[in-house]
């Protein structure tokens, strides 16, 4: 039988998401308990993976065995054992069901924060503001189908991918989130587009720069990549 499990943790305290030797990391942490839980060799599969310092409110995951457990009962066994990473839910899904293939949108957010008294995990400081309208103005060239290849970090056979939504909100006084929803986001994607935005708002780039690098042949001119820090996954939706 195959159980979904959707977690939140700390991105500061692990190594990333991935199975990685000698660091710690929330694949393998989870892992491991689940081992001991059913007493046997437990692997787990991914929505997807996020990196060293990047935040998780609800990633998902799912592994098979034959062995029956109560949902609540392992939930609840596994939040008492696992430090910096909590389970939010817990169920048993259809065998046909993938924990990356059957998703159909995530949603990341990216937070700024020009208050110094703000600064922890989950924000990247910025001494200086950001021109937040030209920011806005500048994301909607990522709406729609396009060819990120100039966004991404590694080869890949295919770069092309669809953003939904790119939506800005004010925090606070002093502080933006960025929201982004989209089908599927490749290695450093987010931080990528994050850090485009960036430098349009430091006047570092234009709209028509962002606009250049889409859909065209790989180049060594690439702007900013945000730190890792104030990512977080905050949902994925099925």
């Amino acid at each position: 039988m195959r159980y979904f499990l959707t977690i939140s943790y700390d991105g500061s305290k692990f190594y990333g998401f991935q199975r990685q030797h000698n660091v710690i990391n929330v694949q393998s942490t989870i892992e491991d308990e689940l081992s001991k839980v059913f007493n046997e060799k437990i692997l787990v599969k991914g929505a997807g993976r996020t990196d060293r310092g990047v935040h998780a409110k609800n990633q998902a995951l799912h592994f098979d065995s034959e062995k029956l457990i109560n949902t609540k009962t392992l939930k609840k066994n596994l939040n008492k054992c696992l430090n910096n990473i909590h389970i939010n839910k817990c169920r048993i899904v259809d065998d046909s069901f993938h924990s990356r293939f059957s998703v159909k949108k995530k949603h990341y957010s990216y937070k700024i924060s020009f208050n110094s008294k703000k600064k922890n995990s989950e924000y990247v400081y910025f001494q200086k503001k950001l021109n937040i309208k030209k920011m806005k103005e500048a994301s909607r060239a990522f709406i729609g189908i396009h060819n990120f290849q100039n966004f991404v970090s590694g080869e890949r056979e295919n770069y092309e991918c669809i953003i939904y939504r790119i939506k800005f909100h004010h925090m606070f006084r002093n502080g933006v989130k960025i929201d982004f929803y989209g089908k599927s986001f490749y290695r450093y994607m987010v931080r990528n587009l994050v850090g485009a935005l960036i430098d349009v708002g430091k006047n570092k780039a234009t709209k028509h720069d962002i606009e250049h690098l889409l859909n065209s042949e790989k180049t060594d001119k690439m702007l900013s990549t945000a730190p890792a820090k104030g990512l977080t996954l905050e949902n994925i939706y099925y």
